[in-house]
């Protein structure tokens, strides 16, 4: 249970990549990798995870800013939030990832944390996180999912023994923009579709996303196929500022006049993956933007939902944001 307490590590500072890469395969698994520290710092007190080794890899400048390319644009992982909000080359061309970042905490946090920790940070799970032996924990039982638990901001979709959702705000906008992650480690780099990059509870429940233990997210790379496009983004949260999204959507459009010729709608918060709404995509497809469309896309949305005993409210809130998108 919570500890409020850290164990002693040991602290590398690396002052380049291949650095950083040798230091994360030394440890593999008995390493962390620290970028703005809001995940990290909560798991060393309240979990009391206790790495044996800490790589804090802010010296990483090589990571870090916002690149056009040929073919669209480059994100560094250690790029902080902030400059993701404010930058005018993705305001202008990929508004939907900055106003995604935009609804990430407070400000004070976008300053420091980074678009890569933001997309690798553990569930917000409350039972995971004050260390209860449940599935994710390695334990036999999840208790979010038990009778009376206290789980309304849980899944509705793709429940595998785990109800817990992904807590990235960005991770929907990266998603529905196709965006591609860039990884490496010591023996090469590979890209992964940002679709492939989290980790479905049924294929490794104890995982959130594909890295493992001796993996360096470097980069964030959005094609030119969505730059320009339609864009919508909205969160719900408790609270405007701090709090984590009940539900949230992010889609992108291409349109010609009223029609819809493309689109790629996410919702967030309601599967442990940014859930990509691909029926809903072909449903919208050739039809007006119009209220009739987006009843027809918000009742296709939540087809299949299963709700917990304290989410029912979830499936009328994910109906009317998907709704709201597609009417823009």
């Amino acid at each position: 249970m919570m500890k409020d307490m850290m164990s002693g590590f040991e602290l590398y500072q690396p002052a380049d990549v291949d650095d950083a890469i040798q230091l994360i395969d030394r440890y593999g698994n008995r390493g962390w990798k620290l970028a703005g520290g809001y995940d990290s710092l909560d798991w060393f007190k309240n979990r009391g995870k206790g790495p044996e080794a800490v790589i804090d890899l802010e010296g990483l400048d090589a990571l870090k800013g916002i690149r056009e390319t040929t073919d669209g644009v480059e994100i560094g992982a250690l790029t902080t939030l902030t400059e993701v909000e404010r930058s005018p080359l993705l305001r202008d061309r990929y508004g939907l990832l900055a106003d995604a970042a935009r609804r990430v905490a407070s400000p004070q946090i976008r300053n420091a944390g980074t678009l890569g920790g933001n997309l690798s940070q553990d569930t917000r799970c409350w039972y995971y996180r004050y260390g209860v032996d449940c599935y994710r924990a390695g334990g036999n039982t999840c208790y979010a999912a038990a009778p009376e638990a206290m789980n309304r901001e849980h899944a509705l979709f793709g429940a595998s023994r785990c109800v817990a959702v992904t807590p990235s705000d960005t991770a929907p906008a990266l998603v529905a923009l196709d965006a591609e992650m860039v990884v490496r480690n010591a023996r090469g780099e590979r890209v992964i579709p940002a679709a492939d990059f989290f980790m479905e509870p049924s294929v490794d429940i104890q995982r959130m996303t594909v890295l493992d233990p001796d993996d360096l997210l470097t980069a964030i790379r959005l094609p030119a196929s969505w730059a320009g496009a339609d864009f919508y983004f909205e969160k719900v949260a408790d609270r405007k500022s701090w709090d984590f999204a009940l539900v949230s959507v992010a889609a992108a459009f291409r349109t010609s006049g009223a029609q819809i010729d493309e689109a790629s709608i996410v919702c967030g918060a309601v599967q442990c993956i940014p859930r990509r709404l691909h029926d809903v995509e072909v449903l919208i497809s050739g039809r007006t933007r119009n209220e009739e469309t987006a009843a027809l896309a918000g009742a296709e949305a939540i087809r299949g939902a299963e709700p917990l005993d304290y989410n029912h409210f979830k499936i009328p809130l994910m109906e009317n944001l998907v709704k709201r998108a597609v009417r823009g």
